[in-house]
């Protein structure tokens, strides 16, 4: 059953419901809350764990339009303490490796084989090349990126924190925590941080 199709059963049954005695808005969301899970099983890569939101997301979700004054920082904050850098010190990996990463649809789905790495599906939400036809437009161009900002050691870091975990930078984010959310190893998240960098990458041609 559709995720939406569960929604709509659960909102329906609680307004039913509600004819006698209305629930609280906190019984309702936990009532449908608890439909959705039911329906929900392990599968694939994707497992059950990814419909438990985390404080930061929690926050979001409670204020879809704007956040509470300070809420921003406060997130942010709290991100950037779970960013992890490779151990060997080195940001950037094979920009070819990161291509290939990059338009990877895999990973995370009920389809996906457990033992398969995930991709980064970034053709979904970005332009990446000047040569792409078809190209999500949800996040901004990636096109030029390291040609317009160099590939200094701050910019090296702060790349590779911004696909590890985007709320680190950017509360609320709608891109993935890709790191964060062990989606993606360490290491292919340097390969997408040279395809960002690198000046032999095509992003930057």
């Amino acid at each position: 059953m559709q995720p939406k199709m569960i929604l709509a059963l659960g909102f329906s049954g609680i307004c039913v419901a509600g004819c006698a005695t209305r629930p609280s808005d906190s019984e309702a969301e936990g009532a449908v809350a608890e439909m959705i899970k039911a329906s929900f099983k392990t599968r694939g890569q994707a497992a059950i764990d990814r419909l438990k939101q985390d404080d930061a997301q929690a926050l979001c979700s409670r204020h879809s339009g704007e956040l509470p004054k300070g809420a921003s920082e406060e997130i942010e904050k709290a991100q950037q303490a779970t960013l992890r850098y490779p151990s060997s010190g080195k940001l950037m990996g094979d920009w070819r490796e990161g291509e290939r990463i990059a338009q990877s649809g895999g990973g995370k789905q009920f389809t996906d084989d457990p033992a398969r790495p995930a991709g980064g599906s970034c053709y979904n939400c970005h332009q990446i090349s000047k040569q792409e036809l078809s190209f999500g437009t949800i996040g901004p161009s990636l096109y030029q990126f390291g040609k317009l900002r160099g590939a200094s050691e701050a910019i090296q870091k702060y790349t590779y924190g911004k696909i590890y975990n985007s709320e680190a930078s950017t509360a609320c984010s709608n891109m993935p925590r890709f790191g964060y959310n062990g989606v993606l190893t360490e290491e292919q998240i340097t390969h997408l941080v040279a395809l960002l960098l690198d000046p032999e990458s095509p992003v930057n041609k």
